[in-house]
């Protein structure tokens, strides 16, 4: 689904999920900078215990920003990487686990979505310097002015895909990050940090939620374990419910749309590449001191509470008078496998359900009135009852018709809207609008920095009035031309409609009329729509997708293999006689190589990050898969405004002819090539002050080769095995830095540790979850009213630090120094009956963030230094010091 339009349905309907970061800065002293102590209580008044990084969210903003310059090398881009981890680090303070996860191989119905996000990217890379070039000549023809072009390969994003060098490097550098932390930050000493870096099978926030999955299921784990997972996707937050964990915050960006992004010609921010004239820059500030900075600040973080929207939730899906017992955690389930139908990674959102017309809405309206008819909950562990989907489904195909109508005619309203506005611009727009020194000023900002003063404001004033008068004069009846400039002599012949009227893509389908299901399956499938067979075809693939992903969120990858292999999705009246079809996978499936992924998803441009042999696959005109990379290829708007929303028209790829012809070229791999393309586990890091370090220490010493079981009393209860690493960490060992700006680690106590893909890191498969998952046992949620979940280790927190969040009406709002928040017109029938949920007796215990502070325990148990930082100050080195 797309995630702007997630976020923003999200955060307006439920609003009180939402709260903003406390962020602690880095102070300096006499030029020094001293960096924040991570050890003291996290200022967002919650401790959380568990902090896990989807990095290719962190990856990605740091080697190509968009509202900032880029690093000039590889190197830098390392440097931005470990900044930005220490900013999330240092907001929420995890106590026991750090968990760090690369995006691994993808399952097959995932590299379809990265195949097409990377063709695009390589075609608009390219288009944009053909552009940017073009432009470029043009000004300098005229004789504009433009910074001299900076001699730099471009970067290529697509290199952030496992199986190549940079992320062999990114490892590399994230172990001597870790590493680094582990002996000189306070924030770290006790922590237990575990990379699954790129060469471990999965995605990364899918690898996050298996090791979940699996300690949950342990009976050492601590229900009361407060996780935050740090993402930008939509889909986190589903995964996040799909957990049934009754504490769970993700953090995030705050989204702001429209952010300025400077000129790649001029650097000058306010247009885009095609708009640049190529003007000189103005001075900024009296000196011009301010030429450097960037009109937008540092991004700020927002919490999204779970538990919030567990409660929201809650208020919505209740139902009155059911035939079978209203179970809440089964409710949440089912509104998670709902907005599947909006879209997703895996499978195209359906014709009819778009989330800004309030699809959402609609189907969980549509639920709420078929449930009683279906009998029971939609899905139960993971696995969906297609009987009662169909219901659902066919409820939404009965106002199919209404609501492309709807959209039609919405979208008609729009356009209208928008001519009235060009028009009343046009209208109040004044013939002539001082510029220099006499441009006019907002209110308050004649003094700002970046003002100018006028040393002689006769002369400004007399050429002024010089331009005015040289400017031809404009007539009530002269036509003007579509920038707003008067057109030639006698005019032009308007158009029937109005000139400012954007092109619209053409749309031939048109949902909106009559017969158009026939005009769908012809345009976008090339059959006829009486073919019941084929559709038939299209609704089972569809359904095995509904099935496939569900699965992969609840218990794991079901296939690695399977794939939805259409572009477009049926509609909803489509899905009749879905009861049936079949909705088993293939089991044993494993993953692909790194390197034969990327055969599956790069194009030909990209084949530079491929060993010599298998990018000669990719551009030969004599290979046997070269039809799986087209040089160009179509882009289907299907109804959207502009390219970046339509589908990419790519051919899939056949896994057994790409195979095929990799056989051939798999004895020319070097051995460095064969070590990248094969798949690993996860690491495992602990300081020297660890419970768990000695342990480990005597496993190297011993040299035990057989797989060892983690202690989970040395470990807050994490449990897996532990298999001894080549390229371990050990303590006394000189940790060599991979970044030269960056000094090597000679005094290291730092140890690390494999751990095997199907110990307790999780082995991303298509393993079944543990039993009652969390209906009847003691993992349940917190509801209201319900005692605390009893201790289960010995070294836990008190009973009374974790009483589960407040009710929502009781909840303070999250903006500091503000008053509580209005109350929702539910909320005050409820406190005006004072029937249905007594007050929480907890009440005062919450702090200023909602959050209810736990006893401060911690620093006992854990023995985390009050008074800041014990261990010496490392020397400076280069641009970047960790203090």
């Amino acid at each position: 689904m797309g995630v702007p339009a997630f976020f923003r349905w999200l955060s307006r309907k439920y609003p009180s999920i939402i709260v903003n970061c406390v962020e602690e800065k880095p102070k300096e002293c006499n030029g020094v900078k001293i960096p924040v102590d991570a050890s003291k209580p996290n200022p967002n008044d919650v401790e959380f215990d568990n902090l896990y990084l989807d990095m290719n969210g962190i990856i990605h903003p740091c080697t190509h920003p968009e509202d900032k310059p880029a690093p000039k090398n590889e190197d830098e881009m390392m440097v931005a990487i470990f900044e930005y981890i220490d900013r999330l680090f240092n907001i929420v303070r995890p106590r026991r686990l750090l968990y760090m996860a690369i995006d691994g191989v993808a399952p097959r119905a995932k590299m379809n979505q990265q195949r097409s996000r990377r063709f695009r990217a390589s075609k608009e890379g390219m288009e944009a310097a053909v552009e940017k070039q073009r432009v470029r000549e043009e000004i300098l023809a005229k004789g504009g002015f433009l910074p001299p072009e900076e001699i730099k390969e471009r970067f290529d994003s697509n290199c952030i895909t496992p199986g190549t060098e940079f992320m062999d490097n990114l490892a590399k550098c994230l172990r001597y990050y870790i590493a680094d932390r582990l002996n000189n930050d306070p924030g770290w000493k006790n922590l237990t940090v575990i990379l699954s870096d790129a060469s471990a099978p999965g995605e990364g926030e899918h690898k996050i939620m298996d090791y979940i999955r699996r300690q949950r299921a342990q009976p050492n784990h601590d229900p009361n374990t407060h996780h935050c997972l740090c993402g930008a996707d939509a889909d986190l937050i589903m995964l996040g419910l799909a957990t049934h964990e009754p504490n769970f915050t993700i953090i995030r960006e705050e989204f702001k749309p429209n952010k300025p992004k400077p000129c790649g010609l001029c650097n000058q921010f306010g247009h885009e590449v095609k708009d640049c004239e190529g003007l000189p820059r103005e001075k900024k500030g009296k000196h011009d001191e301010l030429a450097d900075s960037l009109p937008c600040a540092e991004g700020e973080f927002i919490f999204l509470r779970l538990n919030v929207l567990r409660e929201y939730l809650e208020r919505e899906l209740t139902m009155a008078s059911l035939p079978f017992t209203f179970d809440v955690e089964r409710s949440i389930d089912d509104w998670v496998f709902m907005c599947f139908f909006v879209g997703n990674d895996f499978l195209p959102h359906l014709p009819s359900l778009e989330i800004r017309e309030g699809a959402i809405d609609r189907l969980v309206n549509i639920y709420k009135n078929v449930v009683h008819k279906t009998g029971g909950y939609l899905t139960e562990s993971g696995y969906v009852n297609l009987q009662r989907v169909q219901m659902i489904m066919l409820a939404v195909g009965e106002v199919e018709d209404s609501i492309f109508k709807k959209r039609k005619d919405d979208e008609d309203s729009f356009r209208r809207r928008q001519k009235e506005k060009r028009k009343r611009m046009k209208r109040d727009q004044p013939a002539f609008t001082p510029s220099g020194i006499l441009t006019p000023h907002a209110l308050g900002s004649r003094n700002s920095p970046g003002s100018q003063v006028a040393s002689n404001p006769r002369q400004a004033a007399y050429e002024m009035r010089m331009q005015n008068n040289s400017s031809p004069s404009i007539s009530p009846n002269t036509s003007f031309t579509s920038d707003g400039s008067p057109s030639p002599i006698g005019g032009i012949k308007r158009k029937a409609e109005d000139s400012d009227s954007e092109p619209e893509p053409e749309d031939n389908v048109r949902l909106w009329e009559a017969g158009w299901k026939q005009r769908y399956y012809k345009n976008k499938f090339d059959v006829d729509a009486a073919d019941e067979k084929f559709r038939r075809k299209v609704v089972q693939s569809y359904v095995e997708g509904l099935c496939w992903v569900l699965r992969y969120y609840y218990q794991g990858c079901a296939s690695w293999k399977w794939y939805y292999p259409f572009h477009y999705a049926p509609f909803a009246s489509d899905f009749e006689g879905i009861a049936d079809m079949p909705s088993d996978f293939e089991k044993g499936t494993k993953p692909f190589k790194p390197l034969e992924q990327l055969m599956g998803v790069f194009p030909a441009a990209s084949g530079n990050f491929l060993p010599p042999s298998w990018r000669k696959l990719m551009s030969d005109p004599d290979s046997s898969i070269i039809d799986f990379y087209p040089e160009d290829f179509a882009i289907d708007l299907n109804g959207k405004k502009y390219a970046w929303q339509g589908v990419a028209l790519l051919p899939f790829v056949d896994e057994r002819r790409l195979r095929a012809a990799l056989e051939e070229v798999y004895p020319d791999l070097t051995p460095e090539e064969n070590r990248r393309n094969s798949l690993g586990g996860d690491v495992l890091f602990v300081g020297k002050h660890h419970p768990l370090h000695d342990f480990i220490l005597e496993l190297y010493q011993t040299g035990s080769a057989e797989p060892v079981d983690v202690p989970p009393e040395l470990c807050h209860g994490i449990q897996g095995k532990f298999s001894l690493d080549e390229e371990a960490i050990l303590p006394d060992q000189v940790v060599c830095s991979p970044v030269p700006m960056l000094r090597d680690l000679t005094q290291n106590t730092a140890i690390s540790h494999v751990m095997p893909r199907g110990s307790g890191a999780g082995m991303y498969s298509n393993a079944a979850p543990p039993p009652a998952t969390y209906q009847g046992n003691l993992y349940r949620p917190l509801l209201r009213g319900q005692a605390q979940i009893p201790k289960l280790m010995s070294n836990m927190r008190p009973q009374d630090s974790w009483r589960g969040p407040p009710p929502l009406f009781q909840q303070q709002r999250f903006d500091r120094g503000v008053g509580a928040e209005p109350l929702l017109p539910w909320n005050r029938m409820i406190q005006t009956q004072n029937a249905a949920f007594p007050p929480n007796q907890y009440q005062m215990l919450a702090g200023p963030g909602g959050y209810p502070p736990r006893r401060d325990d911690r620093g006992g148990r854990q023995g985390y230094p009050r008074e800041g930082r014990k261990y010496p100050l490392p020397p400076p080195s280069g641009r970047y010091s960790w203090n």
